[in-house]
């Protein structure tokens, strides 16, 4: 799902448009998708292959709208590859699309806020 007008401000749909009209920003883009295609993938396996962690405590959220968690259904969910990861990780499907946090910014920042004040520094 795409930044559509109900779901996000003009002004916000516009600094997405401007920064994709930059063919540098695009292209960055580009590379990043790329990167997790490729050089990612090879650097995630390494350090798992050395057993090395995330140590903090992990947020993770994902649009509920979206095929997230069902991709990753045999595997037990978005939670469970990243507590291949992580030991402290916790998280859920929450309301909107691949926007979510542009879509309900207060409800995003409500969740960071709650784990956040939970795990603090």
């Amino acid at each position: 799902m795409g930044l559509t007008p109900r779901g996000v401000p003009a002004w916000l749909r516009q600094s997405y448009i401007d920064a994709l009209s930059d063919p540098a920003h695009a292209h960055a883009i580009s590379e990043e998708y790329r990167a997790a295609a490729t050089v990612d993938r090879a650097n995630d396996k390494a350090d798992l292959d050395a057993g090395r962690r995330i140590t903090c405590p992990v947020l993770a959220l994902w649009s509920g709208k979206g095929a997230l968690a069902t991709w990753y259904e045999e595997e037990g969910g978005p939670l469970a590859l990243w507590r291949r990861w992580a030991d402290q990780v916790e998280g859920r499907a929450v309301e909107g699309g691949h926007f979510f946090p542009e879509e309900f910014p207060d409800r995003t920042a409500a969740s960071i806020r709650e784990f956040v004040g939970r795990h603090p520094v």
